[in-house]
């Protein structure tokens, strides 16, 4: 009887690589206990060894680690090895991998490890807990007396003012991992799978935050209002779909069709099948829209022109115009100053490059109920699903419904009992802004 074959031994650098990924599982551990809302965020990505960088580096779909750095920083500063592993987890949860655009890219991730040392350092948690140095002391009230969010995008625009020589000690502050592997746009075309999956994970932490979750005083308000900029995107896109309707299209409909009926009357009666795919399908999909936005003075240009972007963007992305549309994009304050008809998606471009604000009067909005029942009286408007109307609050609302869902969406706080009860309501919060910080959160 042949003897069992030993198991070939280890080399030096799989014995390395194997205690690093033993002391990454710990470390996971310890922050499960202290964050057990992120359950699913710390676990998702699989370790993957890698030899050309010197600290923690992600794409959104692995933890990339340097089995240097983890064996020699355990048995001295495992408290920093803790944050590192939370510093990269949190740029996936607040989506930093996926909105730079065509920022700089060195102010970008320097805004965006800002942002999630902030989170951290806000955090009284023994875990991840430590004093905190005079620069980031310094920086933090800098911000806060300036009034900035502490999010990527404020901090960002914030560090473009700055003069170069004052970026470099910010950066010796608060670099912590590798952003080598963060995606860029023609990655995310061909995967745009891994955002999405993140966007679900932070909808996941905020709610198991609310259920279960520690207490303000524990310093957990900073990341809830960090994700709560995350998961408003998603109420948002799905706040959307409620304007869509059922209607048949021209398009293969691969999902009705059973190939096995086809082959069987292909080999039954040679060149006569007994079934095809349907040339049309019944899709959920935009065909009339009207989007009314307050031009009156209390509304920003920037603020509108984040509305309009990112509302087009989600309708886009989510293929959601029939090939036949009529979006009316109406700008307004107290008289309808223009209105814009969208029939293709190719407008889209052409008209967020040029678009400019018209209006700055006080805010009435009966006039646009009141163009939408002419355009509807023209046969203008015959399929209407809806209207969006993006205002700070403050006008005169109509008393009576009119005969199709009418969604205001607020830019700022407002007076619930002013709204009309038949309205739909949604706070919008742009892309990457959120509320000022916390006073005395670090006290």
């Amino acid at each position: 009887m042949p003897s069992p074959q030993k198991p070939k031994p280890q080399t030096q650098q799989e014995w390395e690589e194997d205690m690093a990924r033993q002391i990454l599982q710990l470390t996971r551990s310890e922050l499960y206990l202290a964050f057990r809302y992120l359950d699913t965020a710390l676990s998702c990505m699989p370790f993957v060894p890698d030899g050309d960088i010197e600290t923690t580096a992600t794409d959104g779909r692995s933890l990339r680690f340097s089995r240097e750095q983890q064996l020699r920083l355990f048995p001295q500063n495992p408290l920093f090895l803790r944050r590192l592993y939370l510093h990269s987890v949190l740029h996936c949860l607040f989506r930093h991998l996926w909105l730079r655009e065509d920022r700089d890219p060195v102010l970008w991730s320097l805004g965006c490890d800002i942002t999630v040392e902030y989170a951290i350092d806000a955090m009284k948690k023994d875990a991840v807990r430590r004093p905190l140095s005079f620069r980031r002391m310094q920086l933090y009230e800098t911000l806060r007396q300036q009034k900035i969010p502490l999010a990527a995008g404020p901090v960002y625009r914030w560090l473009l003012s700055l003069p170069r020589e004052e970026i470099l000690p910010l950066r010796q502050e608060f670099v912590a991992d590798d952003h080598r592997y963060w995606p860029t746009p023609r990655q995310m075309a061909a995967a745009p799978r891994a955002a999405k999956d993140w966007e679900q994970r932070a909808a996941r932490a905020r709610t198991e935050m609310r259920t279960r979750g520690d207490s303000p005083g524990q310093g957990e308000e900073t990341l809830a209002l960090s994700l709560q900029g995350q998961t408003s995107k998603r109420r948002y896109r799905d706040f959307l779909r409620r304007f869509s309707a059922y209607k048949e299209e021209v398009h293969l409909d691969p999902d009705s069709f059973d190939p096995g009926f086809y082959a069987y009357g292909l080999s039954l009666y040679g060149n006569l099948p007994l079934i095809e795919p349907q040339e049309t399908r019944e899709a959920k999909k935009i065909e009339e829209f009207v989007i009314a936005v307050d031009t009156s003075y209390s509304t920003s240009g920037e603020l509108v022109r984040s509305f309009l972007k990112e509302t087009f963007a989600i309708l886009q992305e989510s293929d959601s115009f029939f090939a036949r549309c009529r979006i009316h994009l109406l700008q307004c304050d107290d008289t309808v100053q223009e209105d814009l008809l969208l029939t293709d998606e190719a407008q889209i471009d052409a008209l967020l490059s040029r678009f400019t604000l018209r209006g700055g009067g006080g805010t009435d909005f009966r006039p646009v109920f009141s163009h939408v029942a002419r355009l509807q009286k023209e046969n203008r408007l015959s399929h209407l699903r809806g209207l969006l109307y993006f205002t700070d609050g403050q006008g005169i609302y109509p008393k009576q419904r009119p005969p199709y869902d009418v969604a205001f969406c607020f830019a700022g706080p407002f007076d619930e009992t002013a709204v009309p009860p038949w309205a739909l309501r949604l706070t919008y919060i742009p892309e990457q802004e959120e509320p000022a910080m916390p006073k005395e959160v670090l006290l």
